[in-house]
């Protein structure tokens, strides 16, 4: 744990066995069972203070390996001029696949993206790689996503996935109806 970061425990009644922990800013919040003893809770700060790092290392990890797949993008297909200062994974993007801010050079992707394929990923981050370039979406920004060459197919894909996730189930009995209606014509035109 950093030398810098708080922990302030709270002790909750209606706590039974649970425990938990977030950040909060430099603070680190764990919170207890009122029953625990100070044993106890010295011992499961201890242990939800090591979760935390393990998992906030993980998604260093992750955002480094994002980071390195940007840069070489940059590289390989827009000439490496004007490379991105970071590049994260975020949760809190839900109508867009990613982001850019081309003033401090950083770029977010929703990790709405992982498991998609890879393919997709490099699209959005060429397109937001563009951004370093152009900040609105006119022609120099597109002449830049088209270098890609998946460029088009990643587009639909991500287009196809949007529309699927807002699909609503058709009414099934408007379509056995239909087809019943058809083949009462062809029938009745023999």
């Amino acid at each position: 744990m950093p030398s810098n970061t708080k922990v302030e425990v709270r002790r909750s009644p209606r706590r039974r066995r649970t425990v938990s922990a977030y950040r909060d800013g430099d603070t680190t919040v764990v919170l207890v069972p009122a029953t625990f003893s100070r044993a106890e809770e010295k011992r499961w700060v201890g242990r939800m203070l090591q979760r935390l790092e393990a998992r906030e290392g993980r998604r260093h990890s992750k955002d480094a390996e994002l980071h390195e797949r940007a840069l070489e993008l940059a590289r390989r297909y827009l000439g490496g001029a004007r490379l991105p200062e970071s590049v994260r994974w975020v949760d809190n993007q839900n109508a867009r696949w990613g982001s850019c801010t081309p003033e401090a050079r950083t770029i977010r992707i929703s990790r709405r993206l992982v498991g998609m394929p890879s393919w997709v990923v490099d699209y959005v981050l060429i397109h937001e790689l563009a951004h370093l370039f152009h900040a609105h979406h006119g022609p120099g920004f597109w002449e830049l996503v088209r270098r890609y060459p998946k460029a088009d197919r990643a587009r639909g894909y991500l287009e196809g996935f949007s529309a699927a996730s807002r699909l609503e189930p058709c009414d099934q009995g408007d379509a056995v109806e239909d087809v019943d209606e058809d083949l009462a014509e062809i029938a009745a035109e023999d």
